[in-house]
């Protein structure tokens, strides 16, 4: 467990003392906020304000994930490095679309097919790796199966007329592309998107640490049902306590006003690591409930552009994501950023409730 408070450190202290030398050098190089005409007007004196912190946020991640393993004198995990791919792969689409975006001065960056070949083959290869690296017992970092809080009995290897790999590939398609946009979309007020991630990512944190201690390889009493069959656990710990610490160094930073933005380089990157942890813990479902300020972002922005096509030019909300909704409304930011939180925090907790009460009626 030293590699997981190693990790930790090393982490806050790259993020916390990183961010100011990257925001000196966002201002010289001009990496400046583009600010929407059409969003709230208060956004509006955001307009140049630095961004692409994301990049310290995986480098902060990266660095302490291979720093902890390398000073515990222990080699990096397939389960370990997979997520980081993910999130590095992630980040780099990200960062493409924000320097078009500050390099070109417009809201436009890649155009959404770029975009979707980017996504797609991160995400292939990531798909790939998790089903062809077996620890000595057989684990492999993802499984075939749909799961909850394990591995459900469908197994899309074997479910259907679709090929299966054709179909594994569609479902981790749809929880990294879903989480990598919801949490973009999160991504909308001074603090909110960092703070909803320290909880969520907390959270894994504390799942993970769960199942390292319950895993059916070191286990005292190994029966299927009481330990859980992940590999690496960990690892993954080790990853997800690194994000929470890079994010509350970013937070000091980030909090109203902020001094910097994660981009869309911050984002899909937490995005992708918040998937791969899901999928690589056998906990998909439970995502959603955990990441649930997320997936609200996501879905009040479907229901907004859905109802808005069928309806002719109506609205739902009157703007979406849903905390723009509330700051249209009259609420202060501050005021929408800690309700948000409250919100991220009672549904990780709830997330891990759910998790811990299927382990206590299966060990009775």
């Amino acid at each position: 467990m030293i590699s997981v408070i190693i990790a930790a450190g090393i982490a806050l202290f790259v993020s916390l003392f990183g961010m100011p030398l990257f925001i000196r050098l966002a201002h010289r190089l001009e990496w400046g906020q583009f600010i929407r005409e059409d969003g709230p007007k208060t956004h509006l004196t955001k307009r140049g304000t630095p961004t692409m912190g994301g990049i310290v946020i995986i480098l902060a991640t990266v660095v302490a994930y291979l720093g902890g393993k390398a000073l515990t004198d222990t080699t990096p995990s397939a389960t370990g490095m997979l997520i980081l791919m993910l999130m590095v792969g992630m980040g780099a689409i990200g960062f493409v679309d924000d320097y078009i975006k500050v390099h070109n001065h417009r809201s436009l960056g890649l155009t959404p097919a770029a975009k979707l070949i980017g996504q797609l083959a991160v995400t292939a290869l990531f798909a790939w790796g998790v089903l062809i690296f077996p620890d000595a017992e057989g684990v492999t970092p993802g499984s075939g199966h749909i799961s909850f809080l394990r591995d459900l009995p469908i197994d899309l290897f074997t479910w259907g007329v679709v090929p299966g790999a054709i179909l594994f590939f569609i479902w981790v398609y749809g929880i990294v592309a879903g989480f990598s946009n919801a949490v973009n979309l999160t991504d909308g007020l001074d603090g909110l998107a960092a703070g909803v991630g320290i909880l969520s990512f907390g959270a894994y944190g504390a799942l993970a640490f769960w199942q390292f201690n319950q895993d059916c390889q070191r286990a005292v009493t190994p029966e299927i049902g009481q330990c859980y069959e992940v590999r690496d656990p960990l690892d993954v710990l080790m990853i997800v306590i690194a994000i929470v610490a890079s994010l509350i160094g970013f937070l000091w930073w980030n909090t109203s006003p902020a001094q910097i933005f994660m981009g869309d380089t911050g984002s899909l990157a937490l995005g992708g690591a918040f998937a791969a942890v899901a999928i690589v813990t056998r906990t998909e479902i439970l995502s959603v409930i955990i990441g649930g300020v997320f997936v609200v972002a996501l879905l009040s922005s479907l229901i907004q552009i859905g109802y808005f096509k069928i309806s002719g030019g109506r609205r739902v909300f009157l703007m979406a994501p849903l905390h723009h909704h509330f700051e249209l409304k009259g609420w202060a930011q501050v005021t929408v950023v800690v309700r948000f939180w409250i919100l991220a925090g009672i549904l990780a907790a709830a997330g891990l409730a759910i998790f811990y009460a299927q382990w206590v009626v299966t060990t009775r």
